[in-house]
């Protein structure tokens, strides 16, 4: 079908359309700053309809219907555990910027309403394949954070960039640690594709409207910065984990 042919090529080249939606959303950004405004509206229901991490995943053979099941639960947990991991490591300051209505209007938008729909459109159109919507929401997503958050980010200078190398090093030690903790269980290789996935990428975009929350306007622009290097990270590990997580004979998880 003429459909399912469209979804294919999209899929086949939506690396390519990921990285050309970040060069578009810096270019906006940078050259019609006054764009931001309207782009920031966009963010959080474009979020809302897109799980991330799953496109990554199923690039690279993952399981993707295991990791559809547990992404939504791993970001509640995530959400649930902002109120008590802020205060903790901020101390006092933390606790005094942290405001408990942005964290529960991206708790209802963001995880709840998502999967109470779904949950309907499951129930009553069980037929229903949303599958080909991935891709382009992933562009729509791309586009309007990165160009929302550009003119934040050109005006802070260099200082996001010390944060680039702590980014790298968590995700080159949270692929390694997936990939051992994979063998040590010994999963099958779809399954240890997933977890090592699934903890390389933290659901950062999560988290960007209690940032866009908080009187600090450097805030949403660390939140895209480490959303770039964990997006940049998994288009390589899109190449590097089948390499890394083999087939053998029996089905398990190998270099």
């Amino acid at each position: 079908m003429p459909t399912t042919r469209f979804r294919d090529r999209l899929e086949a080249h939506q690396v390519a359309l990921y990285l050309g939606a970040i060069v578009i959303g810096l270019l906006l950004g940078a050259v019609l700053p006054g764009t931001a405004e309207v782009l920031e509206i966009a963010v959080e229901p474009s979020i809302a309809a897109l799980l991330l991490v799953i496109v990554f995943a199923a690039l690279a053979g993952g399981a993707r219907e295991q990791l559809l099941g547990a992404t939504p639960l791993l970001m509640l947990v995530q959400m649930l555990a902002l109120p008590v991991l802020v205060p903790l490591l901020a101390g006092g300051a933390g606790t005094a910027l942290f405001s408990p209505a942005p964290f529960v209007r991206a708790l209802v938008l963001l995880i709840l309403l998502p999967l109470l729909l779904a949950a309907l459109l499951q129930r009553l159109v069980p037929a229903l394949d949303l599958s080909g919507a991935m891709v382009p929401l992933m562009v729509v997503v791309l586009v309007a954070v990165v160009a929302s958050q550009t003119p934040r980010a050109l005006g802070a200078g260099t200082a996001l960039l010390a944060l680039v190398p702590v980014y790298l090093a968590f995700l080159v030690l949270a692929t390694a640690a997936g990939i051992l903790v994979s063998r040590l269980a010994r999963l099958g290789v779809r399954e240890a594709r997933a977890v090592t996935f699934s903890g390389a990428t933290r659901n950062s975009l999560v988290v960007l409207p209690l940032a866009l929350a908080l009187p600090s306007p450097l805030a949403p622009a660390v939140v895209v910065t480490q959303t770039l290097v964990e997006l940049v990270g998994m288009v390589v590990l899109v190449r590097l984990l089948p390499r890394l997580l083999r087939d053998d004979a029996r089905g398990r998880a190998r270099r």
